[in-house]
């Protein structure tokens, strides 16, 4: 806990009253990096799954940014109470209901099988291609080669709207490089979509966290711009690529600052 609360104290905008360690099982995993965008997992601590009353304190928040890393720490049921109990905006990363552990304690990718019965509780689906493979499945009687694949960007709309016709409000899929993709349903129930270029890097030093990091800036730029996912999305671009480009949290640059760089990209991306 004094470690965290350490590493934290320099900003004086957070509320420490949901971090407790009552029950301090955290997550342990060890990584094997194969270089910087692939790694080797195996977890060896496992941290108690966030119930309905882990989360009663917050109910008044605008937004719930859930990522978690592994399937069983965000329950479908905790995502249900909130969307019972409270009016924020909950976005999650499908990197926890995609990985799942061996006996061994090794993650491996896994199929989201009960998809839709999350959709109804989530106002913005993040997911990356592989993430997106896995909670996309042909019918029965398909080629079973078809499973688990990453989707092709021909596959991404049928199945981003799928899941906004399910009660989604948005789905954004990241591309590495490319950016992101977001799909949404415009005022007349058509599908939309937008690729929202990435933000250059100078030096990419590590990838990890960068999907979390992309997840916050995209739930604090919903909230930011009113519900525009595409501005959305930028921030959660930025939020990415400045967690890349070191392995401290002095990376993140200040608010004024990242809008700039928000600006900056995009202004440029705009009138070409």
């Amino acid at each position: 806990m004094e470690p965290i609360k350490e590493i934290l104290s320099r900003f004086d905008n957070i509320d420490y009253t949901g971090l407790r360690d009552d029950s301090d099982r955290g997550d342990v995993i060890e990584l094997t990096f194969r270089d910087q965008n692939y790694r080797d997992e195996r977890q060896v601590g496992f941290m108690h799954p966030i119930s309905p009353q882990d989360v009663e304190f917050a109910l008044d928040s605008d937004a719930f940014v859930c990522v978690p890393v592994t399937d069983y720490e965000v329950a479908q049921p905790t995502l249900a109470y909130i969307r019972e109990h409270s009016d924020g905006m909950i976005l999650l990363d499908g990197h926890g209901p995609t990985v799942t552990l061996t006996a061994a304690g090794h993650r491996v990718p896994r199929m989201w099988i009960d998809r839709d019965a999350w959709l109804p509780n989530i106002d913005i689906l993040k997911l990356n291609l592989e993430e997106a493979g896995c909670s996309w499945f042909p019918p029965p009687g398909s080629d079973p080669n078809l499973l688990g694949r990453e989707l092709s960007m021909e596959e991404l709309p049928v199945f981003a709207e799928h899941c906004l016709r399910r009660g989604v409000k948005a789905v954004c899929v990241t591309l590495d490089e490319e950016g992101c993709r977001v799909y949404w349903l415009d005022e007349d129930d058509a599908l939309r979509s937008e690729t929202v270029p990435r933000i250059p890097v100078a030096e990419v030093v590590d990838t990890t966290g960068c999907g979390d990091s992309f997840a916050a800036g995209m739930g604090f730029g919903y909230l930011e711009s009113g519900g525009d996912v595409v501005a959305a999305a930028r921030y959660g671009n930025a939020m990415g690529a400045q967690r890349c480009a070191g392995r401290r949290i002095d990376v993140y640059l200040p608010l004024p600052e990242t809008r700039a760089q928000i600006d900056a990209v995009y202004a440029v991306a705009g009138s070409e």
